[in-house]
């Protein structure tokens, strides 16, 4: 049984709400998950003072997220990229490998 952390949208047309939830690989999007980590809104809000940057709102339960991983769990390309936001997984680096030197090595 192969076990994958995603995204199940919700919400309405233009206006996404995602659930961060663990299921298995073959189930379809929105399908009953085994178990909901929490919840993403990627549509930003302005802060509360009103100053500063617009902020998008992830709510996670760390600890259930840190045992999902733990007994393998796969999370998928968005999903990792908001545990790497979180901290629970360090962020893929993507791009044309780097040598030593910073400078990029070409691939022919």
């Amino acid at each position: 049984m192969v076990l994958k952390i995603r995204l199940a949208r919700f919400g309405k047309r233009n206006n996404p709400f995602y659930n961060i939830v663990v299921a298995q690989a073959r189930t379809a999007r929105n399908s009953k998950p085994l178990e909901v980590l929490g919840t993403y809104d990627p549509i930003p809000k302005p802060p509360p003072s009103g100053e500063g940057k617009a902020i998008k709102d992830i709510k996670l339960d760390t600890s259930r997220a840190k045992y999902w991983l733990g007994v393998g769990a796969q999370p998928s390309e968005p999903a990792w990229r908001l545990l790497s936001m979180i901290g629970l997984l360090e962020p893929k680096h993507h791009g044309p490998p780097q040598k030593e030197g910073g400078k990029v090595e070409e691939s022919r």
